[in-house]
Parts: C-alpha cells; sequence; structure tokens
C-alpha cells in the first residue's frame, strides 16, 4: 500500500507503528485520529470507487481506498491505497481495525460481510449505509427472499440452484424459457435464457464463471415475463432512524451485445412511465430501503409491465445505469452517496434529460495517438456530448469484462438524447477494432 501524502490517515507503509505493533500496519494513537479530519475508507477502488473518491474529497474528506488488487483506478486519486483481500473477514477486520477511519463504506460485491458487521457492533467506524444493508445487498439470495417472503414485494417467480442438477430440476419444474444469472457480476455478464434441457449445463458453467475475479456457486432463476422496460430507481435514505426518502427520476436502461462480443448498457434519464406505475415504483423502492437501513444511495431496479411494477434488486450504492446522472442532475449519484454517507444535505433535481452508454469488454488495446484523438472528434463533434476512456489496470485480470469506454449526452428530450449518445458510443467503440 502507498501514502501520497505525509499527512494521510493510517494505513501507509510510512506510518510508524506504535510500540507493541507490527512494524507497517498502519496503526496510529487517537491524538492523530482526532488531528487528521474525517476519514473514509472506501472498499472498493474499481471506476464507481474513483468517482466515490473524487466526491468525498469535495467535500474535505480523506479517502483511504482498499481493493484486491494494485493501481486501481480508485488508487490513483485517493489519499491513500491499499491492496487487501477484500472477501477475508479476518483480513479485512484488521485492516479496518487499524485504518482507524469514521466511515466505511462499500464500492464492490467482493466483501466479507462479517468483518463489517463486527466493525460496526465493536464501534469501530460508522458502516455506511449499514452492516444490514451491506450483508443483505450482497446477499442475492437473501435479499430476494426478504423482498418476496417479509416485505410481499411483487417479484416474478425464482429459484436458486447450488448445482447443475439442481437446476436442472428447476428447469423441469418451471418449464422453458428460463432466465439463469449470476449471483455476482457486470451487468447482464453470465447471464443465459434457457430454451431447452440442453441449455442448462452451459448456463451453470456461464453462470457460476462470470465475472472471473468472484466465485460463487449458487445461480438465481427466473421465469421469463414479458416487460416494457427495466428501470432504475435512485433512492436516497438520509437519517438512521427514521430516515428520509429522495427519489431521483426514474433512469431506464437495457443491455445489447456490442462488437467482438462487448456489451453495452445504454441508460436515460427520465423514464418515460405512467403515474400509476411511478407511484408503485416508490411504494417498492421505499419499503425495500427501508427495511434494509441506513444511509446513502440505493439503486433499486424493477421491472415494469403498464402499471405493473417487479421488484428485481437493489445494490446499497450507486450501480452502472446511474452513470447517466454525471450529466442530467445537479448532483450526481456519487455526490448524492457521499453527502448521505457524511450526512450532509441532498438535492435530487434532474437539470435535463440525459443518456448514457457503457461499452464493457476484455480489450487490452486501443488505438493510440493521432488515431485516439481523431477517434474522439468524431464522439465529441455530436451536440452536447460527452466520454470517457477507461485504462486497464496492471493488476486487473486480462480476461475480465471491464470497463471500456463511456458516452454521455443531453437533449431537449430523452429521444434526442438517446440519439446523440448512441453516436457518441459508436464512435468510441471503433477505437478498439480500428
Amino acid at each position: 500500500m502507498t501514502d501520497e501524502s505525509t499527512e494521510g490517515p493510517p494505513g501507509a507503509e510510512e506510518t510508524t507503528a506504535p510500540e507493541g505493533s507490527e512494524a507497517g500496519e498502519g496503526v496510529v494513537d487517537d491524538g492523530r485520529r482526532a488531528q487528521r479530519g474525517t476519514t473514509v475508507l472506501l472498499l472498493g477502488g474499481g471506476e464507481n470507487g474513483r468517482d466515490l473518491v473524487i466526491a468525498f474529497q469535495h467535500l474535505g474528506a480523506t479517502v483511504v481506498a482498499a481493493d484486491t488488487y494494485a493501481d486501481a483506478p480508485g488508487h490513483s486519486v485517493a489519499d491513500v491505497s491499499a491492496v487487501v483481500e477484500l472477501t477475508d473477514p479476518e483480513q479485512l477486520a484488521a485492516f479496518i481495525r487499524d485504518t482507524q477511519a469514521d466511515y466505511v463504506v462499500t464500492a464492490t460485491d467482493a466483501v466479507a460481510a462479517d468483518a463489517l458487521a463486527a466493525a460496526a457492533d465493536g464501534e469501530l467506524a460508522d458502516v455506511v449505509p449499514s452492516a444490514r444493508s451491506a450483508r443483505l445487498s450482497l446477499d442475492r439470495e437473501g435479499l430476494r427472499r426478504l423482498a418476496a417472503d417479509d416485505l410481499g414485494l411483487p417479484t416474478v417467480p425464482f429459484w436458486f440452484a447450488g448445482s447443475a442438477e439442481e437446476l436442472t430440476a428447476i428447469a423441469d419444474h418451471a418449464g422453458f424459457p428460463l432466465v439463469v444469472k449470476p449471483l455476482v457480476a457486470l451487468p447482464g455478464e453470465g447471464q443465459s435464457v434457457l430454451l431447452r434441457p440442453d441449455d442448462v449445463e452451459p448456463a451453470w458453467d456461464r453462470a457460476v464463471s462470470a465475472g472471473g475475479r468472484f466465485t460463487h456457486n449458487r445461480v438465481l432463476a427466473e421465469t421469463v415475463v414479458e416487460i416494457d422496460y427495466e428501470l432504475t430507481l435512485l433512492t436516497v435514505r438520509t437519517g438512521d432512524a427514521p430516515g428520509i426518502l429522495y427519489f431521483c427520476e426514474p433512469i431506464g436502461h437495457r443491455q445489447v451485445d456490442g462488437f467482438s462480443g462487448e456489451l453495452v448498457l445504454e441508460a436515460w434519464q427520465p423514464q418515460p412511465m405512467g403515474d400509476a406505475a411511478l407511484d408503485a415504483a416508490k411504494s417498492i423502492a421505499a419499503r425495500v430501503v427501508n427495511a434494509l437501513g441506513g444511509r446513502g444511495v440505493f439503486a433499486v431496479e424493477l421491472l415494469v409491465r403498464g402499471d405493473e411494477v417487479y421488484f428485481s434488486d437493489v445494490s446499497a450504492r450507486p450501480a452502472d445505469s446511474s452513470v447517466v446522472t454525471l450529466r442530467s442532475q445537479r448532483l450526481n449519484v456519487y455526490e448524492l452517496h457521499a453527502r448521505a454517507v457524511l450526512g450532509l444535505p441532498v438535492d435530487t433535481i434532474m437539470i435535463s434529460p440525459a443518456a448514457a452508454e457503457l461499452v464493457y469488454g476484455t480489450s487490452t488495446t486501443a488505438v493510440t495517438g493521432a488515431g485516439l484523438i481523431d477517434g474522439l472528434a468524431a464522439a465529441l463533434q455530436v451536440p452536447e456530448s460527452d466520454a470517457r476512456l477507461y485504462r486497464r489496470s496492471p493488476g486487473y485480470p486480462v480476461l475480465s469484462r471491464r470497463r471500456l469506454g463511456l458516452g454521455l449526452s443531453t437533449g431537449p428530450d430523452v429521444t434526442t438524447a438517446r440519439d446523440r449518445v448512441r453516436q457518441v458510443s459508436t464512435a468510441l467503440r471503433r477505437l478498439w477494432h480500428e
């Protein structure tokens, strides 16, 4: 781990360990902790983590970013960076204790929830949104059962399988078609639609191996239902008990196949919908977010057919579809999350219809030099457009799908914004294929 400033929080190699501790542990005394101001320990240094680091720093916080591999995107902007096996309960618990941060915030699915609970129970830090929220939002099976069984929220029929044989039995019972999803993966990664018995084993293998960095030996199977669209309803919860909820305008999204195995996540805000469906969406979001508790941004995933709304998932942190708020809202999703975590005022004002396209892939090469500038020029000549390119960190698994690029556009209406962002994204995707 590296410390990029001599006055940073504990956790840096340069920190002098107190007597009786291992050299380099990064433990500091209470006097230094009182002097350093607010410190946030961010678990997960990916691209979302990078934007969260900046949002917290803009509010005066010192940020320690930790991830399982070196040179994660968040490491480059954090005050202190560290390589920690986040899924190891003992290692993570020790790191949280030694860092002595005021707040512990998760920005990844791959975190040992037991370590977060231990930190909260021992009052070592304020675990945000809460240890319960973190545990359930990382436990897709427990979360779905909470929504369907405890809260009685409408969901599509679902099952969980722990082997290809169990998945075969579910398919025999439920019939075809059937959607199979991994418990943890990038949007759309590892998903399959089963149409016949021969599809079961390949779908199982694809789901349990999705992501490369995550290991799960259980999958989610859902009945296929006809829907009009999927949406993310960003719900901001401030305070603890009782919390106050703020809703962003609904974000529509869909996944499409790109070039050479790439995946494109298209998102737009606002998603047009009727009053009855919007009221139902807010009611579902409020019930599940209040059940999870804590504070911060919750990305509630919903399926909509007419006025019928089904609960699908919730993440207690910014979701990839919420990148559209970088241009659509006065406060983007990262700023909202940072404010809510620190207990600061928020607002969810949308300033313009907008659209975004995130491109995921495994490419390790891209056009450079004049070719890069020409490609960016083609993308940015689209009115009201913006673009981001993402570099692969040296420690990131080579064959794992990751973000390659992001196109953003605004417009007088959603249709125009979506048309514009498609042009931006098409120009960016050529950078990996020319």
